[in-house]
């Protein structure tokens, strides 16, 4: 995680830009004086700089709700790339703050969520997960530190800060950014082992099942299995055989993707990419997709046989080991709370899952010039059922 802290100035309105939107005394004086943060990593608030505020019903038409229709627009969650992770909502006679999601040709359908109760709380809420992300000032003891047991603290001190702040009534947001953001505290980055991550020993059989993780032998690896970090981490650490997305090949030594287009039950015609040879197909992905690796780099890609496209998946097997450790992490988490993450906001919850992904493995979420990642993709499928 990045410790750096830079001083972006707080966006400010003057009382001329506050009407006549804007009646909640506390509400003005809050945004006349305090303001917004120029810099979050959970919300944007630039779009006040350029455009001050507007209505929902000025960027969406007549067509929304009466009760959406006054709301005011003033910021936008944050999420890797070009997602779409909703807009942030100002009730500017009661200064509540709520989140909602524009549809496009649908405006009638919108509908929003409770964030905050006020300003003052959504911005004391964020410096708290800023924080955290930064490992200084409430969370500085945190520096150096990882593994479960650190992450389940901070989760704790940081749901402690939420819940103080709205008397226990938390909204689902801050909920899903106090169980699921400290998770990326679980491994060590930048790892001696020669991949990106160290997994704590054994994070896979106790999250899996001791049973339910693959390790592979010397004999299943192909000639053009080169790279020994990933060689070691197949053998000694392992991945878990299947999930809601994925299914290891287990029945017999990992094929090459040319080898494994030439069996006889593979799809014929699929136009393989160059070096085939040396890309290591290690499973499948749902909607027909490969899971390889590259033989001589570990880099971890999936490929698509119905476009024959290649596209980066993770930076290697300890982070796509991460990746599928938090999904199944999260579906724990989310059973725990009788799919009340879920249910109840689920575009949130797909932002925070990609926020806590993207701070541990930029590859498994930041989008090829294609605007497509896996990931990505599967995270704000909600039909899919990836969450």
């Amino acid at each position: 995680m990045s410790t750096m802290n830079i001083a972006v100035p707080a966006i400010t309105l003057t009382d001329d830009q506050l009407d006549p939107y804007v009646t909640h005394a506390a509400t003005r004086g809050w945004l006349t004086g305090h303001g917004l943060p120029g810099a979050s990593g959970l919300f944007t608030f630039e779009g006040l700089r350029d455009r001050g505020l507007r209505t929902v019903a000025d960027s969406a038409g007549a067509a929304v709700s009466p009760e959406l229709r006054d709301q005011l627009v003033i910021g936008a969650l944050r999420a890797p790339g070009a997602v779409d992770a909703g807009s942030i909502l100002l009730d500017g006679a009661t200064g509540a703050v709520a989140t909602t999601s524009f549809l496009p040709g649908h405006p009638e359908l919108m509908d929003r969520a409770p964030l905050a109760p006020s300003l003052c709380t959504l911005v004391s809420f964020a410096t708290a997960a800023d924080e955290l992300a930064g490992l200084r000032g409430r969370f500085a003891s945190f520096a150096g530190r990882s593994g479960p047991k650190a992450a389940a603290e901070a989760s704790r001190k940081l749901l402690e800060v939420f819940e103080e702040g709205t008397d226990g009534e938390l909204s689902p947001f801050w909920r899903m950014t106090a169980l699921i953001r400290p998770l990326s505290l679980v491994p060590v980055p930048g790892a001696a082992s020669g991949l990106a991550l160290e997994l704590p020993g054994r994070l896979l059989d106790q999250e899996f099942g001791q049973g339910a993780v693959w390790r592979f032998e010397e004999v299943d690896f192909p000639p053009t299995l080169t790279h020994g970090p990933t060689r070691r981490f197949l053998r000694e650490t392992g991945l878990p055989e299947s999930g809601p997305l994925f299914q290891l090949d287990t029945d017999a030594p990992l094929p090459t993707l040319r080898e494994h287009h030439a069996q006889d039950d593979a799809e014929d015609g699929v136009e393989l990419p160059l070096r085939a040879d040396q890309l290591i197909r290690l499973g499948y992905l749902a909607e027909d997709h490969s899971l390889v690796v590259d033989g001589e780099t570990g880099a971890v890609l999936t490929f698509s046989e119905p476009e024959a496209t290649l596209t980066p998946l993770n930076t290697d097997l300890s982070t796509l080991a991460f990746t599928l450790w938090l999904l199944h992490r999260e579906k724990a988490l989310d059973g725990a709370l009788s799919h009340a993450l879920t249910t109840e906001a689920y575009d949130q919850l797909a932002t925070t899952m990609l926020q806590t992904l993207a701070t541990i493995d930029p590859t498994a979420v930041s989008l090829p010039p294609t605007d497509w990642h896996y990931w990505t993709e599967a995270f704000q499928d909600e039909a899919g059922g990836a969450l």
